[in-house]
Formats: structure tokens, sequence, C-alpha cells
């Protein structure tokens, strides 16, 4: 299992979310300082309802805590999109 499908599994166990997406930057930084060690860079876009009532700050609060040592040694950079279901974007509508 890739990181990108790691990341997947972690956010959909502990957020149940209804919209989940993953992508890795990481080639686009391919020789930049914070990728010696090894951790990628990554854009989650993440809607769930237990983001309901929460702040931007407690919203990444859930998902670095879903991903747990991943945020040490896995991921050098997470750009994190989280919304609840009345906040999401058109463009998570299925069709």
């Amino acid at each position: 299992m890739n990181i990108t499908e790691l990341i997947n599994e972690k956010i959909t166990e502990a957020l149940q979310p209804e919209f989940i997406e993953v992508l890795d930057d990481s080639q686009a930084h391919a020789g930049h300082e914070g990728a010696k060690s090894g951790g990628g860079h990554f854009y989650l876009t993440v809607t769930s309802d237990q983001f309901e009532n929460k702040s931007r700050i407690q919203r990444h609060q859930l998902v670095y805590k879903a991903l747990g040592e991943m945020m040490k040694k896995d991921i050098h950079a997470l750009s994190i999109k989280a919304y609840t279901p009345e906040e999401k974007p058109q463009q998570q509508e299925i069709s």
C-alpha cells in the first residue's frame, strides 16, 4: 500500500468522510530540503460530519490525530481542506 492509499484509509477509518481526495505532489518537491528525510507533500480534501461545530484548527487536529505517526515520518507537508457536508464545494457533487 502506498502513502496516498494509507492516508485515505486512516482518514476514512477515523472520520467516516462523505468525500475524500488525497493528491500526492511529492514529485514537485524533489530535492527540497524537507523531502530528503523521505516525507512527501500531499493535498487532502475531506468532507465529514465530524467537523460540525469545529474550528479550522480543531478540524486539522482531527486529521493530524487520524494520521498519527505518519505526520512524523511519511508526510513532510500536508495541505488540508476540511468541510462539513453543508459546506462542501459544488465539485464534490456526485451525479
